[in-house]
């Protein structure tokens, strides 16, 4: 592997017959069901049924098995409202996976609304991120009074953690930072990483994005929350939307110091109203199921590598990823590189400037990856 630094018409399937036949949309049955050798079709907007899509880092490889039995059973309840109890009872099952109180537990994908409610309460203020990545906490403030303070990736183009330190001004509402990041796919040294969070929340509050981190078999022994779990001013947001591949669903979590939590609560973010059946369902199922995430997480781990020897092989510098996507310098610009790719009928990341040349993909099948790869050997040939 090379660091920036360095060198340089689906097939008659029996569950999907069932699941249509229960009720559910298409879309929905591409969102819930395993992928066992056949295909979702495409979205009206994709130029072609058969085109590639790895540029949102969705899972390829589906959900558990468990997921779509469990959404059957759900739409028995699809017309009623979910009860408090209904989201108590998933709030309990992720506090116990994650070793905190239930009340720490905030159910949704909550990170735009989190930013909303720092920037109402605490007032106009900096919210600090590497750029670039995923700024949906910091866009979500900006309305509210919320300031973008942007701190640039290392050479290695990793989090740069005493930059980010040094950003905490008086006013700085939140530090927002992705490990593993995105779009670079890097992972901050959990020493190094640990020592960075415990001086950072002495002086504002740190959220942790840790939407790739499952795809590491030591993700426990990284997570920030363990720190947490020691009282540190430490949000963890997790989505099920990558290894769990329920993207579809929009459903994840944030862990929370209590008294955040509450606050959060009482402007309504996380509330049973704003959760839904299937959602509930289908999360409850894929998080009981750790033997189908570290199934993927291996399938994964895997085909990341192929990939990194293809580029290797092709001479492109990359990162050392430890998502589910390779981040790749192809030394052309990234408008044409993705535009030959489309041709190819492969879908890639959007650029994520200054990295003009660089391209994001994501790590599908082993029959994706091949493919994707051909045509990437054929744009760049």
């Amino acid at each position: 592997m090379t660091r920036p630094t360095m060198t340089g018409t689906l097939p008659a399937d029996p569950q999907r017959r069932h699941w249509l036949r229960a009720g559910l949309t298409t879309a929905a049955v591409a969102a819930l069901a395993p992928v066992a050798g056949w295909a979702a079709p495409s979205a009206a907007a994709d130029t072609a049924p058969d085109l590639l899509r790895l540029d949102l880092n969705e899972s390829s490889y589906g959900p558990s098995p468990k997921v779509g039995p469990a959404v059957q059973r759900a739409l028995v309840e699809a017309p009623r409202y979910v009860s408090a109890a209904q989201l108590q009872a998933l709030q309990v099952q992720i506090a116990t996976l994650e070793g905190v109180a239930p009340e720490q537990v905030i159910v949704g994908e909550v990170l735009e609304a989190l930013g909303q409610h720092l920037a109402l309460s605490e007032g106009a203020g900096g919210f600090i991120y590497s750029v670039p990545g995923y700024g949906a906490l910091v866009d979500a403030a900006r309305p509210f009074g919320g300031r973008a303070v942007e701190v640039p990736l290392n050479a290695r183009l990793e989090n740069d953690l005493p930059a980010l330190l040094a950003a905490i001004a008086p006013d700085t509402r939140a530090l927002f930072v992705v490990n593993p990041h995105n779009p670079s796919g890097t992972l901050s040294p959990g020493a190094d990483f640990d020592r960075f969070v415990g001086a950072a929340q002495a002086r504002t509050l740190v959220i942790v994005d840790e939407a790739y981190l499952d795809y590491r078999e030591d993700a426990a022994t990284l997570s920030a929350v363990r720190l947490l779990r020691q009282g540190q001013n430490v949000v963890v947001f997790r989505t099920l939307g990558k290894i769990h591949a329920l993207a579809g669903l929009q459903v994840g979590y944030a862990l929370a110091p209590t008294r955040l939590a509450g606050a959060l609560r009482q402007r309504g973010v996380g509330g049973a109203h704003a959760q839904n059946q299937l959602s509930l369902a289908a999360a409850a199922a894929a998080l009981a199921d750790t033997a189908h995430v570290a199934q993927v997480r291996r399938s994964v781990a895997l085909e990341r590598q192929r990939w990194q020897q293809v580029l290797t092989g092709l001479g492109l510098r990359s990162t050392e990823a430890a998502g589910n996507f390779v981040f790749v310098d192809t030394g052309r610009p990234h408008a044409a590189v993705a535009a030959g790719l489309l041709q190819q009928g492969v879908r890639i990341a959007r650029v994520f400037a200054p990295y003009d040349t660089w391209v994001r993909i994501t790590v599908g099948t082993p029959a994706e990856n091949r493919r994707a790869q051909q045509a990437l050997r054929h744009v760049l040939g």
